[in-house]
């Protein structure tokens, strides 16, 4: 598997004046939400997965940025805890003990990135990110 750190970036089309409103709210700035609920992690670890994924299911059907954006969390979000499992292992041979606290960077590191490119109308694909959901 290779990863990019210069992910590809992809723009979403400027939605009509009737779409703009996820929510009562710009669809730039629910999709920076989006990113950031992973963050929830920190205080309350099961709203870091549970937010997200009720997010991205309310408004994915009726707005095509939100399913983009909610795609590449969601890809992010097992990924991780897929390199986290790994990584969990790998600490009885030391490695693990390095990619631990790499991880927990890149979780923090990653949704912030994610959530300025949204507020911006970008659709950020999170490098490492195994494209589960396409």
């Amino acid at each position: 598997m290779t990863s990019d750190f210069n992910a590809p970036e992809m723009n979403i089309p400027a939605a009509t004046n009737e779409t703009t409103d996820v929510l009562g709210m710009q669809s730039n700035t629910y999709c920076m939400l989006l990113h950031l609920s992973q963050l929830l992690n920190v205080l309350l670890p099961p709203f870091g997965i549970i937010t997200p994924i009720i997010m991205w299911a309310i408004a994915k059907d009726k707005h095509a940025e939100v399913d983009a954006h909610g795609k590449v969390v969601l890809n992010w979000l097992i990924s991780w805890y897929i390199y986290m499992t790994v990584a969990a292992v790998l600490v009885f041979v030391a490695v693990g003990v390095l990619l631990i606290p790499a991880l927990m960077i890149l979780m923090f590191v990653f949704p912030i990135l994610g959530a300025v490119k949204a507020n911006t109308g970008v659709v950020w694909r999170y490098p490492l990110s195994i494209p589960l959901f396409k």
